[in-house]
């Protein structure tokens, strides 16, 4: 672990230690795994215009999420299963965005209950709702996420059915049998068991509710007082429905590719996503954010923060909670150091100007 001095090594590590299964379940996409490999080669292709001699002697990473002060802009996304990463799974995680002064997103198939989570400690928390066909079910969710000091609910709206994820399909990927889904325990929902393939895509299929619509989004809000964010947004049009809806604000992610290939990369949409917004209502981006400079690339095109997915499952898998930290702790000084060398110590300092991408027009220096 002291030899480790990025976020993508802590890959290497995890798909030493973890069965293939398991380590597939976590690092494959969908179909051709097109748009998985260009969530992250996009950010390669977005150029910094650094400014000079801007006394960087005091950078502060602080900023402030639907009323809630982090330390900085890199927040968890929500992960399924962690206790397949290793035993203490979602507790781990807890303790290490509460550690980091961040925020956690707990899935809701997590291997950990919200009670369980909550019971690590101090933190802000986020809980990721899928609606199940029982509507019931969905909101004694809500309500136990509420109860247990949840702060925000962040509705995944890209998942009406599971992608085709093939590696899961070929490894006829099952929930190790001494796992549950806590926050599912006792809900009469199925059990996730090995079918011919995918056997989380037969529990997917069985139990989420393909009919959610936008009208969902105020039946949500009519059971809740949290907060609603929104993941898994692409286009203007459906921010300017969300917008319309009332939510508190938006995820830019395609699941971390998982559910439909050949869409953009997120940092490829959001801009467009950011724009529609006009400022009403903050902007997120969750997908292919290994680095630093890649925070500092989103918070250049309007991001509001960042959350990651497989680092935290990864960084997991290769030393528990410590492991976890000390990812977390690499993004944090990798951002810095991209701040001070781009001449920003604030985020507000941030600007579109900070950065050039491929779609921009050819650059005419203004005249001095």
């Amino acid at each position: 672990m002291d030899l480790i001095i990025n976020v993508n090594e802590f890959e290497a590590i995890a798909k030493q230690k973890l069965p293939k299964m398991v380590y597939d379940y976590y690092a494959s996409g969908a179909e051709d795994q097109w748009t998985l490999k260009e969530n992250q080669n996009a950010f390669s292709r977005i150029l910094f215009r650094p400014r000079i001699l801007m006394d960087v002697s005091n950078i502060d990473l602080k900023t402030n999420v639907l009323g809630f002060d982090v330390s900085m802009p890199i927040m968890i996304a929500p992960s399924g299963m962690q206790k397949m990463a290793h035993p203490e799974g979602e507790y781990a995680t807890a303790r290490a965005a509460s550690a980091a002064g961040t925020i956690m997103t707990l899935s809701s198939k997590a291997n950990s209950s919200v009670e369980e989570v909550a019971s690590t400690g101090q933190g802000i928390r986020f809980f990721q709702l899928y609606v199940v066909k029982d509507r019931n079910v969905a909101a004694q969710l809500v309500r136990r996420a509420e109860s247990a000091g949840f702060k925000a609910i962040v509705l995944t709206v890209d998942t009406p059915i599971l992608g085709r994820r093939e590696a899961d399909i070929k490894n006829r990927f099952t929930m190790p049998p001494h796992l549950v889904l806590k926050n599912f325990e006792g809900l009469n929902l199925g059990k996730l068991d090995k079918t011919n393939d995918s056997g989380l895509a037969s529990y997917v299929a069985s139990q989420i509710d393909r009919s959610l619509s936008w009208k969902d989004v105020k039946w949500l809000q009519s059971i809740t007082s949290l907060p609603i964010l929104v993941k898994g947004v692409l286009t203007a049009e459906d921010t300017k429905i969300a917008i319309q809806a009332g939510v508190a604000g938006i995820i830019v992610s395609n699941h971390g590719a998982r559910q439909l290939d050949y869409v953009p990369a997120t940092i490829m949409a959001l801009e467009e996503v950011v724009k529609a917004a006009g400022g009403k209502i903050p902007v997120f981006l969750d997908g292919g954010v290994r680095r630093g400079t890649d925070v500092f690339k989103a918070l250049a095109l309007g991001a509001s923060g960042v959350f990651i997915g497989r680092p935290v499952v990864f960084s997991l898998a290769a030393d528990g909670e410590a492991g976890v930290r000390k990812m977390l702790q690499i993004l944090r000084d990798e951002f810095e150091l991209t701040m001070a060398l781009c001449g920003c110590r604030s985020l507000k300092e941030i600007t579109r100007n900070h950065v050039v991408t491929e779609w921009d027009l050819p650059r005419i220096a203004p005249k001095l």
